[in-house]
């Protein structure tokens, strides 16, 4: 458990000492205690939502990460209505200018490129520039033969840009496959919710696919599958057990634990990747 990192994070971070509350079992205590405990409930165990830089900070090797493309953020390119207002409270609630964080870093002295998305930004939803942003990242991994690890959380394509939108599925899955064509590694960390879009392309294309516990995975939403089908879906169905089962993740990890999986993991695959 390598807590160091985040508390090295909360130093100057002004939530520190602001309430959370869980919303499964109701506790209530300061962020900083939740987030001593990797933003899981230590009275029930529920996994809470993290924002990309907390992902980050209990991920890399302290001081390594550098981020790119930070300053990219979107614009209302079609004139969708009230969609600069949106993006607007986005990156206030967010403290983002965009739904994804990428860049450089170490995990356990490994170089690797890194993407995290962040559901506080418009539930992480895949607009333009989050493509470019995750195409960007995989076009740089390919020309440095670095591998990337890619933490998913979205609600989908980004709505408010319309076919833009849905353009950036097969744009950063061809910058996948270009990246997996230069033999290097993609390692995709499924995280509650990942749907819609993201999960049809680039969050299925890693060649290990990791996925926190009870993390919903899929495409449509349950209650559309049900009413287009017909049919009762079977218990646990989208979580990432039921996943796991039917062979579209590799393995469920706890968050805990997650750094020292990705270090095993890049460690295998590394050709002089440590420092």
């Amino acid at each position: 458990m390598d807590i160091k990192n985040l508390f090295g994070f909360l130093k100057n971070n002004k939530k520190a000492e602001e309430e959370r509350c869980c919303k499964k079992c109701g506790k209530t205590d300061k962020y900083s205690v939740f987030a001593e405990n990797f933003m899981v409930c230590p009275q029930c165990g529920t996994y809470m939502r993290m924002g990309a830089f907390e992902r980050i900070a209990v991920t890399v090797d302290e001081g390594s990460f550098q981020e790119l493309y930070g300053n990219f953020g979107s614009t209302n390119i079609i004139e969708f209505p009230d969609y600069d207002e949106k993006l607007k409270k986005a990156r206030e609630a967010s403290g983002l200018e965009e739904g994804v964080v990428c860049g450089t870093a170490k995990i356990d002295r490994i170089n690797t490129c890194i993407f995290v998305m962040d559901s506080n930004f418009m539930m992480g939803s895949m607009g333009t520039v989050v493509g470019e942003k995750i195409t960007r990242i995989f076009e740089y991994a390919t020309e440095k033969s670095l591998p990337v690890v890619g933490f998913t959380t979205s609600g989908g394509a980004r709505m408010q840009e319309g076919i833009l939108s849905l353009m950036q599925m097969a744009k950063v899955s061809g910058a996948v496959k270009r990246h997996s064509d230069g033999g290097n590694l993609y390692v995709t960390v499924l995280t509650d919710p990942t749907t819609g879009g993201v999960t049809a392309s680039f969050a299925m294309l890693g060649d290990i696919i990791v996925a926190e516990p009870k993390a919903l995975v899929g495409f449509a939403g349950a209650r559309v599958i049900e009413q287009t089908t017909g049919k009762t879906l079977p218990q646990g169905f989208q979580r990432a057990e039921f996943m796991q089962e039917h062979g579209f993740v590799d393995v469920i990890e706890e968050r805990k634990n997650m750094k020292g999986l990705l270090s095993r993991l890049l460690k295998i695959h590394s050709v002089g990747g440590a420092a």
